[in-house]
């Protein structure tokens, strides 16, 4: 069987397999198994040790014994909901083979009278005999049964023992695949072959073996069949020549000097690192990432005014309206009259729109600010030169890829986000481009007092509610649910806004998932303009919004959150200059991941070292960003676990992409891994 026949056996559709029709394979499909390499990751959790053999004299009772038998004699009744039994004899004793809903015939064919059969299941005493009931494990041939078999977790409608038919016979027909790794990688490994490995992880044996090297092995394919795509994709990027921008950083560093403060070093550094990109003729593909608060919009507006300055048009995109208009305000504000900025709003007339399209496309718009709406078919510009996206954690790399496909050769992509997360999931979801971190807090930033309280204290946090209004302040207050749940006990949204309301007559508002966007845009703005004190809202308050005046930030069931979900919703505050707060409230009973939750949180405003504890007592599948970034969660590894394995990953990319390696012997390996669909176009 040749390299190209092996790989394309693992991808066959999952009626390639005897004894596997469309019923099994729709009900395997239920759970993303598509195919007979999907099969392999459905991990056993257990095992039954069926390989010992015992005398009918030595049975255990309510136990799983096998046994070597010679059914005796049929007992078929004709009358209706009594079993039918077969008497079965060793030379030690007798047993009853019990059947309840088994035709005669059926039971005839797996008993034959007269013939040794093995039979497994577990013990039952009746009536001063053994019984076996409806065993499921019977055969002629003893060495179907005398092995240790698999427990999975199983899909309804299929059962153990067809699961393991099922993955057994794979198993026996497991191809050789030609190695992809070289001699240094597989040292790592002891040599093990990914052959070897799948063997070895479905050994019974084996079961929660995470360290042994069959298992690294495999984890560490994972992770570089993905860190393999994200190079080819930055490969083909870099690979685009553009047109040079060229602008004198003079216009530049004169805005800087007008700002009411100064940028933060690291600040300096990204906005260096992206006006090389932009003065280079290679296409830029960057992300920025910074924390809550950082100062990332000031560096892409400084980006966006260089890119202008050379001649080219700047599109802005924001996750939300009100954001989209902040950002114009701000652009309005700092930019020289010169610079023609323009918003294009959801809310504007046809007329005003059409204006709007009409003059991009003349070159007589310099920038542009709006939603996803500025990249439909309709939006078109003169000479695009610079795109930049708000808060982009939900475009996975597949939508990148397009994204920079759709911009142009002379268009630059820079995408931000305020969501920290660890290097190794760094290095996993955004490895096809280029990395700015934004680490420092600018000075005016003051860092955010977090405290907890007992929730039963809540006449504590009404009387400090009631003294922050009363210096002029707004507070949010963050409830989990919408409306009250009895299975779930958390506060709701909606009826702790009627409680508030109740206290501060004409100051509450209530802002949540059902809240339509015209109504959430009409709240926000009035919550922008001071004209009521409290917002009380869900989680949908945790990126893209710029609130000054709120400096407090209230959050019921604490506990129920994850860290970096925590430390995303108190960045809603401290915005402004004044001092800030953020009060956790909670149940008593706290476990003591949630303890050590909160006080990490309380230690620490450093929003990358909160996403390391977070992925450290959650797992890396929980951690905000990951779950939106449109990759799909790896089967085996695991970035605290295998952090080593991401590090040894990324040194064995660079070695490639230094030594230009023909990556043409790994396309077995990025076919099986499904990333064939990314760069399907590979040698």
């Amino acid at each position: 069987m040749d390299i190209k026949r092996n790989y394309k056996y693992l991808l066959s559709d999952l009626t390639a397999l005897k004894g596997v029709g469309i019923k099994t394979t729709n009900l395997l499909k239920k759970k993303k198994i598509n195919n007979i390499f999907d099969l392999l990751w459905k991990l056993p959790k257990s095992y039954t040790d069926r390989s010992l053999s015992s005398k009918i004299k030595d049975l255990k009772i309510d136990e799983v014994q096998t046994i070597t038998v010679i059914p005796q004699k049929y007992s078929f009744p004709r009358v209706r909901n009594l079993p039918n039994r077969v008497l079965c004899k060793d030379e030690t004793g007798e047993i009853d083979c019990v059947f309840f809903n088994s035709y005669e015939g059926y039971i005839k064919k797996i008993l034959p009278v007269g013939k040794e059969v093995t039979i497994s299941g577990k013990i039952k005493y009746f009536r001063n005999k053994y019984q076996l009931t409806n065993p499921k494990y019977v055969s002629e041939d003893s060495s179907i049964i005398k092995q240790k078999h698999n427990s999975y977790s199983l899909t309804e409608g299929i059962s153990e023992k067809v699961y393991n038919k099922i993955i057994f016979q794979i198993i026996d027909n497991l191809p050789k695949i030609e190695e992809w790794h070289s001699k240094d990688i597989l040292r790592k490994f002891d040599n093990i072959s990914w052959n070897e490995s799948i063997k070895k992880l479905h050994n019974p044996e084996n079961i929660g073996k995470f360290k042994e090297n069959f298992y690294q092995r495999l984890a560490f394919d994972e992770i570089f069949s993905t860190f393999l795509v994200n190079s080819e994709i930055r490969k083909k990027i870099k690979r685009i020549k553009k047109t040079k921008k060229e602008f004198s950083v003079k216009n530049q560093n004169k805005i800087i000097s007008e700002l009411d403060f100064s940028l933060t070093k690291d600040q300096s550094k990204t906005l260096d690192e992206i006006n090389k990109d932009l003065s280079s003729e290679n296409k830029m593909f960057r992300l920025l990432q910074g924390d809550v608060g950082s100062g990332k919009t000031i560096v892409s507006l400084l980006s966006a005014f260089n890119t202008i300055n050379s001649g080219f048009q700047v599109a802005v995109m924001a996750p939300t309206e009100i954001l989209a208009r902040q950002h114009f305000l701000l652009a309005k504000k700092i930019f020289p009259k010169n610079i023609r900025v323009e918003l294009l709003s959801g809310k504007s007339s046809y007329k005003d729109k059409k204006v709007i399209l009409d003059r991009l496309l003349k070159k007589q718009i310099d920038i542009v600010f709006g939603t996803h709406a500025l990249f439909q078919k309709k939006v078109e510009f003169k000479k695009l030169g610079l795109i930049i996206i708000d808060e982009q954690h939900k475009f996975g790399v597949s939508q990148r890829k397009k994204l920079s496909d759709k911009a142009g050769k002379d268009c630059d992509v820079l995408l931000m986000t305020a969501t920290p997360i660890p290097r190794t999931l760094t290095m996993t979801i955004y490895g096809d481009m280029d990395l700015s971190i934004i680490r420092e807090k600018p000075n005016i930033r003051k860092p955010i007092k977090t405290y907890s309280k007992l929730e039963n204290k809540i006449e504590d946090v009404i009387k400090f509610v009631k003294k922050e209004i009363k210096l002029g302040n707004q507070i949010f207050w963050v409830c989990p649910l919408i409306e009250e749940s009895k299975k779930i006990d958390h506060t709701s949204a909606v009826k702790k806004s009627k409680y508030l309301e109740k206290l501060f007559p004409k100051q509450v508002y209530l802002l949540h998932g059902k809240t339509t966007a015209d109504e959430k845009e009409i709240i926000l703005n009035k919550f922008l303009q001071n004209d009521f004190k409290i917002l009380v809202s869900t989680t949908i308050i945790e990126v893209g919004i710029d609130f000054p005046n709120a400096n407090v930030i209230i959050i019921e069931n604490a506990n129920k959150f994850g860290l970096s979900q925590l430390h995303q919703l108190r960045g809603r505050v401290g915005r402004g200059n004044k001092e800030s707060s953020c009060i956790l409230m909670f149940k008593s009973n706290l476990s003591d991941n949630a303890k050590k939750r909160i006080n990490i949180l309380k230690d620490s405003n450093d929003g990358f070292r909160i996403s390391e504890e977070d992925m450290r007592l959650r797992g890396f599948g929980d951690i905000l960003g990951f779950k939106q970034s449109g990759i799909k969660n790896f089967r085996l590894a695991d970035p605290v676990h295998n952090h080593n394995l991401f590090i040894l990953a990324e040194k064995e990319i660079k070695r490639i992409e230094n030594e230009k390696e023909n990556i043409s012997k790994f396309k077995p390996l990025i076919k099986l891994y499904d990333r064939a669909d990314i760069i399907n176009d590979i040698a």
